[in-house]
Order: structure tokens, then sequence, then C-alpha cells
């Protein structure tokens, strides 16, 4: 499979890419960097430190450093760390980010590999947005996005309707699924099923004490936050099972409905059922254990 992150790293982020260098059913072909968990500059250099940590030879696009309509953002430094790689901050500048934008690299990748190409988003959907404005066939172009985010059936977890990457930018998601390409949504409904404990961290470390041991030591803020704030004694693998997904759907139960964004008033970010949209694949429920599984067995052949 052909993919393309998008991604803005990010704890959750870092786990994701780790995945699907590990998996033999990708090719990952490049990652597109967006604002979110972190300022766009960190996203991208976080994002090009990742491939260089996991010996791959792709490229990073740079894309929106703000939502739609917005001229400045506040990343989730509370969740993420203060360079969104947790308590570990030396985080140095590798190479340098890809001539085009994270929109026209998705463009050209869509036309490139017309029909193959999947699109894993796993940050706010202003990339994917940009790039459906700026060529029309985009959508048709590539043959899958699959998106973490959302909080269809159960509540959000940046406020109590919406969850984090819908919200920080509704305008993006709500154009997104008015006319979605074929879409899987992986949100809270089933990544929260998907915990990953403070055990799982030291034995993936044991396994692969390169990548794993990096990922234990920047998960142990996550894991804090987690705790403190949720009660849960591990964090979710929100954009790993999204990663998942693209290759493993047989481990999720999915509905089909249209989708709509709250993009205003006291639910602004609720994603809700539409059936006057055309149909989204949803996540209702997954196999968490399996899951959590088949991460740690690719993760821990990397070194």
């Amino acid at each position: 499979m052909k993919l393309i992150i998008d991604t803005d790293p990010g704890i959750d982020d870092a786990m994701a890419i780790a995945y699907a260098a590990a998996a033999p059913e990708i090719e990952l072909i490049g990652l597109t960097a967006v604002f979110g968990n972190t300022h766009i500059y960190q996203s991208s250099r976080n994002a090009r430190f990742l491939l260089h940590k996991l010996g791959l030879d792709a490229p990073v696009a740079e894309g929106a450093a703000y939502a739609f309509g917005r001229d400045r953002h506040d990343p989730s430094d509370h969740v993420h760390g203060a360079e969104g790689f947790g308590d570990v901050t030396e985080i140095p500048e590798i190479g340098t980010n890809h001539a085009l934008s994270a929109a026209e690299f998705l463009v050209d990748m869509a036309r490139e590999h017309k029909g193959e190409l999947v699109v894993c988003a796993v940050g706010p959907l202003t990339n994917i947005a940009a790039a459906m404005r700026l060529d029309p066939q985009f959508s048709a172009n590539i043959k899958r996005l699959v998106i973490m985010g959302g909080a269809v059936y159960c509540p959000g977890n940046i406020t109590p309707h919406a969850e984090a990457n819908i919200y920080h930018d509704v305008q993006a998601a709500d154009e997104v699924f008015a006319a979605p390409p074929q879409t899987v949504l992986v949100g809270l409904d089933v990544t929260l099923k998907t915990l990953y404990e403070t055990a799982d961290f030291e034995a993936l470390a044991e396994r692969s004490s390169d990548m794993g041991g990096f990922l234990r030591d920047i998960s142990r803020f996550y894991l804090k936050f987690y705790k403190e704030v949720g009660g849960l004694e591990g964090c979710g693998l929100h954009d790993s099972t999204a990663v998942i997904a693209c290759t493993h759907e047989p481990m999720f139960d999915i509905v089909e409905t249209g989708l709509r964004v709250a993009t205003e008033g006291p639910e602004i970010g609720a994603t809700r059922p539409d059936p006057s949209r055309p149909p989204v694949r949803v996540c209702r429920d997954v196999d968490g254990a399996g899951v959590v599984h088949l991460f740690t067995e690719r993760v821990a052949s990397l070194p």
C-alpha cells in the first residue's frame, strides 16, 4: 500500500509513523506536516527527525500553519510537551522540507499514483481540504482517505462535544465531509479502546532498544496527562489505530453515514451523522487487544 501520513508529530504521531515504517504491507512515500499538537515548524522538523531515526528516505512537505480563517495556533503542549515529544526537548534539525507545499505534494502524488494512494490524516484536516480545493480531481485520484478524528457516538476529548483534530479546523473538516473521497473515520469511538500502558512501553523498549526506547521515553509525559486528566492507566493508540485501519479494516466494526461538523455555536467541532451527505465509513468498535498486539509486534521488529 502506498501511503502518505498527514501528521502533526506529536507523541502518538511518532508511534504511528514507527508502525508504518515497520509494517510490511506499507510503502511510506512521504509525510505531510500540519499544525496541531505543535507549531508547523515543529511538526515538519519532528517528521524529518523521525524519518531519519527510522532510516527512511522519504520527503516531508510542510503544510498549513493555521486553520482556515485563522492567523494563530496554540499547540497542545500540555499533552505532548513543548517540542511535541514530551520531556525530550533536544530535537535536531535534519534535512530540509520538500519544495512543494503539503497540498501540492498530495495532489502530485495522487496523480502519480492514481487509484493506489492512501492518505492517512492524523492531525487537523487543513492540508486535506486545501488539496481538495487545489485539485477537484484529488478525491477521485486517491484510493482512500483514512482520518483519525471525530467523536461521532461518544464524548469529545477537547470539549464535551469535539475531538481535537476536528476542533482545530472545523471549516476544513466540514469541507472534507461535505464531498468526501472514499473515507474511513477512525475516531474516539474506537481509539480509546486501544489503551497502551506503561508496561507495554517497557516491554516494547526491551525488544526495540532504539525506537521502542525512544517511544517509551517520550510517552512518559503523555501517560502522565492521561492519568491526571482522564484517570486512565494508559494512552489511546489514536494515530496508530488509524494507520492500522488502512491495512486491517476487518479488525473494525464499521457503519456508513454522512457526517457534518458544527462550525459554530456551543457544540463547535461536534461530528454528527447527517444522512443528507455522502456516506463515510465510520468505525464504531474495534478489536482493541488485537490492535495493541499488532502494534507491539510490528514496532518491536525495529532496531
